[in-house]
């Protein structure tokens, strides 16, 4: 379900506080309809181990617009110049100036198919952007000849011109297989580790659910490239006969956020279930994160919290828990940071994670790989928030999903 359109709004002004954390639930206003999600941790239900609260003092902030009338715009990314790049899902690769003026659409971006949940999607820059100014892109690639009417997710790279108008020598660096007959679940974060290694995640496109517990393909899996796509020999099923070598991870549903812990390095990721289920997990070297063997999320269509969990077990050997997870209630996770910014000093360390369903930022509390508390902040903005960056001077900026979408800042009130 989209979130309605809204127009440019002025400046709003909001109190976060923690929402009902010593009983171990969050009620969402706007973005719930008074719905309780329950929430719990590895490996034991939250609705029987509640989490402490936080006692830290209320944080005032602004939310304003940056820019507005975007076209499903899907992610961004900072420029050195202080200019962001931004996706629109229906194909178009803008840049948006300091005074929110969007570009018009940056040239030679690749074709997409934009259909349903597919199109044009993330976008990182190269970690030595300042030398050789590579973009990556992430986006639903139609298929020809004898996989024409099928797609899948693909990366490309290119070199921004210095002008930012267009994109050259591009190249596309990896291809998921196989390619399917579907519009959903291409996942698609893009993100480079400190060793500059590239991690793309990857959904298991819906109706291929199984083939993300198969290591012969790429469905459902977070995959670890070099940066001109070819793979890590030291991938954790490098080597082996009858394997993706590329494969980091599998076992996953549809990854739409993804984030590098400031401190460990590690890879963070939130996981959209089915009828709830959604997940954060902490996403390791050669660990199967079990869907659909495992879920805390049910089949669409059945008693909203009275029905049995994909796979019929929540746990089994051999496979990952999530680090936090939402039930009975999706709120479709998507997009992902870690706070380490100085203009909100009380939520350094901190993890924010969007919603697209739910219709909020929510805000992890840490206490090392444990989350500690969690709340849903802006929940009456009533739009879909489908990207969160950390900007340079470290305000958070959110991307909102709609046919007019829209480009946020949250700053500290004045």
């Amino acid at each position: 379900m989209q979130a309605p359109s809204h127009p440019t709004l002025p400046t709003r002004r909001h109190t976060l506080r923690w929402l009902g954390a010593g009983i171990g639930s969050a009620t969402l206003g706007a973005c719930g309809g008074g719905a309780v999600l329950v929430w719990g941790e590895t490996p034991a239900s939250a609705a029987s181990n509640p989490l402490p609260v936080d006692t830290q003092p209320a944080v005032k902030v602004a939310v304003v617009t940056v820019a507005s009338g975007l076209s499903r715009p899907w992610a961004l990314a900072f420029l050195p110049d202080g200019r962001m790049l931004v996706t629109e899902r229906t194909g178009a690769l803008r840049s948006v100036g300091r005074d929110g003026k969007a570009s018009v659409p940056i040239a030679g971006t690749p074709a997409v198919d934009a259909r349903g949940q597919g199109g044009l999607l993330d976008v990182t820059l190269d970690p030595a952007f300042a030398v050789n100014r590579r973009v990556y892109l992430s986006y639903a690639e139609a298929g020809a000849g004898a996989d024409a009417g099928r797609n899948g997710t693909a990366v490309a790279r290119g070199v921004l011109s210095t002008d930012g108008t267009r994109l050259s020598d591009v190249q596309v660096i990896f291809r998921q297989t196989p390619k399917i007959d579907s519009t959903a679940h291409f996942g698609s974060r893009l993100v480079f580790a400190p060793d500059g290694a590239l991690f793309v995640t990857l959904g298991d496109r819906y109706s291929q659910r199984d083939a993300a517990q198969d290591l012969s393909n790429t469905l459902g899996k977070v995959v670890r490239i070099h940066a001109d796509g070819s793979v890590s020999k030291d991938n954790p099923f490098a080597g082996r006969a009858g394997v993706r070598e590329e494969i980091w991870s599998f076992g996953h549903r549809n990854v739409q956020g993804a984030a590098i812990h400031p401190v460990t390095g590690e890879l963070w990721t939130s996981e959209h279930g089915p009828q709830g289920g959604d997940e954060v997990n902490i996403d390791r070297a050669g660990r199967n994160y079990g869907w659909p063997r495992i879920s805390y999320g049910c089949d669409y269509g059945a008693p909203v919290g009275n029905c049995p969990p994909v796979g019929g077990a929540t746990s089994a050997p051999g496979m990952e828990q999530p680090v936090t997870y939402w039930v009975p209630t999706s709120i479709a996770p998507c997009g992902m940071a870690f706070y380490t910014g100085s203009l909100f000093p009380q939520w350094r360390g901190n993890l924010f994670v969007g919603a697209l369903a739910g219709q909020a930022l929510w805000r992890l509390q840490l206490d090392g790989n444990r989350v500690a508390a969690r709340e849903a902040l802006l929940t009456d903005l009533g739009e879909r928030i489908r990207d969160v960056r950390q900007a340079p001077d470290g305000s958070i900026h959110l991307v909102t999903d709609g046919a007019a979408g829209r480009i946020l800042r949250v700053q500290p009130a004045a």
